[in-house]
């Protein structure tokens, strides 16, 4: 149904419940003059899309685990992981750009996110710390796998772009917070006898 726009050019009434066509479909990608054929941008903005997912998954892991964290290190693992959310908040938003730098559309639709993500769905309720923490280690080992051969793959296609965004946002921020995640994990006394 077609909006009727307000009766006065000058009226302050907002144009409300407007419906659009859609323009571009997801996993197409429009020309743009930056030196990649067709065919190397819909393969990045497949394999970033992929990884975006994952990482909204990762983002939204985070957030919950930051939520839920208890015992003796709660303080710690709740800031700690509180830090990681934000750091996969700004990788997310580099991702979701460098698929529209390419032409492409970046995946932003939580229930279309859950559709091609990669990593595994939690309980819906808590559970205990170590759990949680091996849970985000799951996914970021997913997430490092996939990012490794993406940009292995755009490096031999001539995305320098995005085997850059790859290696030097991407994996690097990921190894970093596997190795933070990884030391709560060690089976270490606190104190010696």
């Amino acid at each position: 149904m077609a909006v009727k726009s307000p009766k006065s050019a000058e009226s302050s009434q907002p144009w409300l419940h407007q419906k659009g066509s859609q323009i571009q479909k997801f996993g197409t990608v429009r020309q743009f003059p930056i030196g990649l054929s067709q065919e190397t941008r819909a393969y990045s903005c497949e394999r970033l899309n992929a990884c975006l997912a994952d990482s909204q998954i990762l983002y939204g892991l985070y957030k919950k685990h930051h939520w839920l964290m208890r015992g003796p290190t709660f303080y710690q693992l709740h800031l700690l992981l509180d830090k990681h959310a934000g750091e996969q908040l700004v990788l997310i938003d580099s991702i979701a750009e460098r698929v529209q730098t390419l032409g492409g559309v970046a995946i932003g639709d939580p229930r279309h996110v859950a559709e091609i993500t990669t990593v595994p769905r939690p309980p819906d309720g808590a559970e205990e710390v170590p759990a949680m923490l091996s849970r985000l280690l799951e996914a970021h080992e997913i997430i490092l796998e996939q990012a490794h051969d993406a940009a292995s793959r755009a490096d031999k296609m001539g995305d320098d772009g995005t085997n850059d965004l790859l290696v030097s946002d991407v994996i690097r921020t990921n190894e970093l917070q596997a190795w933070f995640l990884a030391e709560h994990l060690v089976d270490t006394p606190l104190v010696h006898a």
